[in-house]
């Protein structure tokens, strides 16, 4: 009997060890794998799913409720005329290989980003900055041509986070931070691990090791959520199925709102889409609550301009783009541009694809054809956002108050207004927020009258998690899945 005994527990010991461990690791599903670990060199937001607040950190970080927070600078002073930062660091902070940070890895950092040859894909962020100066290994001055009442926003995204000079040539397949996790492995197509770094300066989290799945199919998605190999999914993209995993009490469903302005892009740079009257065309073709509807199963507010709708300064111009598909065919006759067909790019995404499907048969109804064509998220990036090789594409933009990028001339879509670009060059100098308000409201108008793009919905976040999960974001101000808070509950 005392043999039998002994056995038991040691059975019991055998299979209790692995549920134990799983209290202390998280498996994160995600749909797109990155195309590298650098998010200074990369404009993919899979990137900072993975990196922003785990591996990498920047002087300044965003909350889930969007807030501005300190993070590598602990506090800083604004001088008086809105030209000087001094940015006061936080002590004791080293990188994944040992390397101490201090205000000279700052000056790298943000020197590197506004450098002529700079491969950031959010140079602009940095290109106020006129000078940076290392006061001590503690203080870092940064002194701007301009006042701009966006500077500590801008230092809070992926692509400001701070580097090591030592190695930033690797970070793309070997990223090294300061963050809370420490890069372990990525093995390619499948998952990305991290391990808690025993060395961070702050708080440590709970979790001490995290692994990033990649699953792009909606069905695997959800087959993999049912059967426990993923422990939370914050963007799943099965939205139909959110409705079993709420009447399920093994999972907790989270619905939240994005910075992810979703649209059917145009190339201005094709003759016909340079014609404001076409574009109008093809924005009142657009049945905005049936994409909604068929493509996002409910989840998703209608836009008619490029800003989120959670945000103070919004304003709702969906009536200028309202759905009139013989409003659509007049514009057209006139414009002499009936019976054009367009090439439709899409990237995996599920909205972009369903989407994308349901757009092309609301462009037939007013006359234009489309031709289809699916691309990985690589392609799409090399043949769409560098090569500007497509005439139509529909993707979230899922930075934050990014509609400064209607002031970009050589953005992918080729939107080339001085109109644009005056207002953004006076709202980057401006700090009153009511001026702000007012000048980020005649920007949405300005944007929505001369149909830049054709504006469908802002992404809803709709994840699943294993209900024991606590700390998720609900809301997403930024590309992340931020592990720091995320625990078990039991």
């Amino acid at each position: 009997m005392l043999t039998r005994l002994k056995l038991s527990f040691a059975a019991l010991a055998l299979t209790a060890a692995p549920l134990w461990a799983a209290q202390d690791s998280i498996t994160v599903g995600m749909v797109l794998e990155p195309p590298n670990l650098d998010p200074t060199a990369g404009a993919a937001a899979a990137i900072r799913e993975v990196t922003y607040a785990n591996i990498f950190e920047g002087l300044t970080r965003f909350g889930p409720d969007g807030s501005v927070l300190p993070a590598l600078a602990r506090e800083w002073e604004i001088s008086d005329d809105g030209l000087t930062y001094t940015f006061h660091l936080q002590e004791g902070v080293t990188f994944h290989d040992g390397t101490p940070f201090s205000a000279e890895d700052v000056k790298f950092t943000l020197d590197r980003a506004r450098a002529e040859d700079s491969t950031n894909a959010q140079k602009q962020l940095f290109a106020g900055i006129e000078e940076v100066t290392v006061i001590d290994p503690a203080t870092v001055e940064v002194r701007l041509s301009e006042p701009e009442g966006a500077f500590l926003f801008n230092m809070a995204w992926g692509d400001a986070v701070m580097l090591s000079p030592a190695t930033v040539d690797g970070n793309a397949t070997n990223p090294i931070g300061t963050g809370p996790f420490r890069f372990v492995r990525w093995v390619q197509g499948d998952r990305i691990e991290l391990e808690r770094y025993d060395g961070y300066w702050g708080e440590a989290p709970e979790l001490a090791r995290a692994t990033f799945r990649f699953i792009p199919d909606p069905t695997a998605a959800f087959a993999a959520m049912m059967a426990g190999d993923v422990d939370a999914f914050p963007n799943f993209p099965a939205p139909e199925t959110l409705v079993q995993f709420e009447a399920d009490p093994r999972f907790s469903v989270i619905v939240g709102t994005t910075e992810g302005e979703t649209i059917l892009a145009m190339n201005h740079a094709h003759p016909q889409l340079s014609d404001p009257r076409v574009r109008q065309a093809i924005a009142h073709a657009i049945n905005r609550d049936d994409i909604i509807t068929g493509a996002m199963f409910g989840y998703g507010t209608p836009i008619g301009t490029h800003f989120a709708p959670h945000h103070p300064a919004y304003l709702d111009l969906t009536d200028l783009s309202s759905h009139d598909p013989d409003r659509a065919r007049a514009l057209l006759a006139e414009a002499g541009a009936e019976g054009m067909t367009l090439r439709l790019m899409l990237p995996p995404p599920s909205y972009a694809r369903r989407g994308g499907e349901l757009l092309a048969a609301q462009l037939r109804e007013v006359g234009i054809a489309t031709e289809i064509t699916n691309l990985e998220w690589a392609q799409w990036l090399e043949q769409v956002f560098n090569g500007k090789d497509f005439d139509l594409t529909v993707i979230s933009h899922t930075e934050p108050m990014d509609i400064n990028i209607y002031a970009r001339p050589d953005y992918y879509f080729g939107y080339d207004s001085s109109d644009m670009q005056a207002l953004m060059d006076e709202l980057n100098g401006t700090i009153d927020q009511d001026a702000r308000t007012e000048l980020l409201q005649q920007a949405q108008r300005h944007i929505a009258e001369d149909y830049v793009n054709g504006y469908l919905f802002q992404l809803a976040k709709t994840g699943v998690a294993n209900a024991a999960i606590e700390g998720l974001w609900e809301n997403a101000p930024v590309p992340a899945n931020d592990l720091t808070g995320v625990r078990w509950t039991e």
